[in-house]
């Protein structure tokens, strides 16, 4: 059983930066395959990054490439998505993920746990 807790949402101005934390409770936290979802009100869940057990492998959805980074502390047992020049359409609940033997790590349903989500709110 791993139990997450996101951090670090909140209210920016376009163009500004907000770093998102996930909290990981559990056995060998350090041997997941960790995530970043977000989800806006009345549409699906979406990827936006992901990050392999020692952080070797990222991935992350086209609409945020070469603004998130993604990156992961497995002494700390925390993950984080540097999020930078924010823009209104980032605005949605943010949502850490973990699982084991993830092989493509865009698909949602492939992840085993879940955290509580994270407001951020980018105006414009």
């Amino acid at each position: 059983q791993v139990h997450l807790v996101e951090s670090g949402g909140g209210l920016v101005q376009a163009g500004g930066s907000l770093r998102l934390s996930c909290a990981a409770a559990g056995r060998s936290v350090s041997s997941y395959t960790m995530g970043w979802f977000r989800q806006v009100s009345g549409k699906e869940r979406e990827f936006v990054a992901g990050i392999n057990w020692n952080g070797a492998i990222t991935t992350y959805a086209d609409s945020v490439k070469g603004r998130f980074t993604i990156s992961r502390d497995n002494a700390k047992a925390t993950m984080y998505l540097q999020m930078n020049n924010l823009k209104p359409e980032d605005t949605a609940v943010y949502y850490c993920a973990a699982g084991l033997s993830i092989s493509f790590l865009s698909r949602s349903g492939l992840y085993d746990y879940w955290g509580q989500g994270t407001q951020v709110t980018v105006s414009s």
